[in-house]
């Protein structure tokens, strides 16, 4: 009897044992899973957003050359027998600018004066003393170099987009970090047959010693700005079952934290600039680099953070 009690005992532990064991690895299991869930945390870096602009705009080259600029030519033609100028003097309307002689074979003449017609620079001095001239003859050139304005040819496909008065910006390779505003005054009312572009002229809103006439610069004409808008980079905007959204850091009080997908409606984009126009307030703070791994919800290390300009 009592070795039936013992065999019926031992038994019942082997049959009990397994099953702890079981329910006891099981519950290991989970456990593991869970904590290996929760320790699962993304390195981001984010951007703290604020209203800015942002601006479409056209590229072109031009030249830069005086609003008032002319050739002068003498009354009679001859040899030139005196310059008292140099190229870079500045001259005055009615000045002398050179002395021409006709030198008729059997006659003497006097010198002939040759006026500037207007007030400015001598740009040029083609001719010498010495030279003979005809009436077609330039002697001189004279600019008013204080009043400049660039020349740009613009093609039919964009002539759309232009308008008098449009804001500009021109850059030359001499100041490769400084920007000269500049606003269309001048729209041609035809095109050139030739090459299919009309030329359009600006002028610098702002005088500037250090622009000169022949220099050659480029001019982003603004076709379209938007004020006071969100404007993040475009690599924030990630795009799931063809709907853009953009992950948005919630509050938090130390470097981890959670992600939330939020929809965003973009605008304008350029320069790899994109507007948010619904979606996003100035202050949120949004992932800029480690989207790839993300989804909603998940926890983050924001590495750095910087604000939008």
């Amino acid at each position: 009897m009592k070795l039936k009690k013992l065999i019926f005992t031992i038994g019942a532990l082997a049959i009990t044992l397994p099953l702890a064991i079981s329910c006891g690895g099981k519950k290991n299991d989970a456990a593991a899973e869970a904590d290996s869930e929760a320790e699962q945390v993304f390195a981001v870096s984010t951007l703290t957003t604020a209203a800015g602009n942002l601006d479409d705009y056209l590229e072109f080259g031009g030249d830069i050359s005086s609003v008032n600029s002319v050739a002068v030519l003498p009354d009679q033609g001859g040899k030139i027998t005196n310059i008292p100028v140099n190229v870079g003097d500045m001259v005055y309307k009615g000045q002398v600018i050179a002395y021409v002689n006709p030198l008729r074979a059997g006659a003497v003449y006097n010198d002939s004066p040759v006026h500037s017609p207007i007030t400015g620079r001598i740009t040029s001095l083609p001719t010498t003393i010495g030279s003979t001239v005809s009436q077609s003859s330039p002697i001189a050139n004279v600019a008013r170099t204080d009043d400049l304005e660039i020349k740009i040819n613009i093609a039919e496909r964009f002539i759309s987009r232009i308008s008098d008065k449009q804001k500009a910006t021109v850059t030359f390779d001499a100041y490769p970090n400084v920007v000269f505003p500049a606003t269309v005054f001048e729209i041609s009312p035809v095109l050139d047959t030739t090459t299919r572009t009309m030329g359009v002229k600006l002028h610098f809103d702002k005088k500037d010693s250090r622009v000169k006439v022949g220099m050659y610069g480029r001019v982003r004409l603004v076709t379209e700005s938007v004020k006071d808008a969100i404007v993040i980079p475009s690599t924030a905007v990630v795009t799931r079952d063809s709907t853009n959204y953009v992950f948005v850091v919630e509050p938090h009080s130390d470097k981890r934290s959670t992600v939330k997908l939020v929809p965003v409606t973009a605008g304008l984009s350029v320069d790899n600039k994109t507007e948010i126009a619904k979606g996003l307030k100035a202050g949120d703070e949004i992932v800029i680099k480690g989207m790839s791994l993300l989804n909603d919800g998940v926890k983050v290390n924001i590495t750095s953070n910087s604000t939008s300009n």
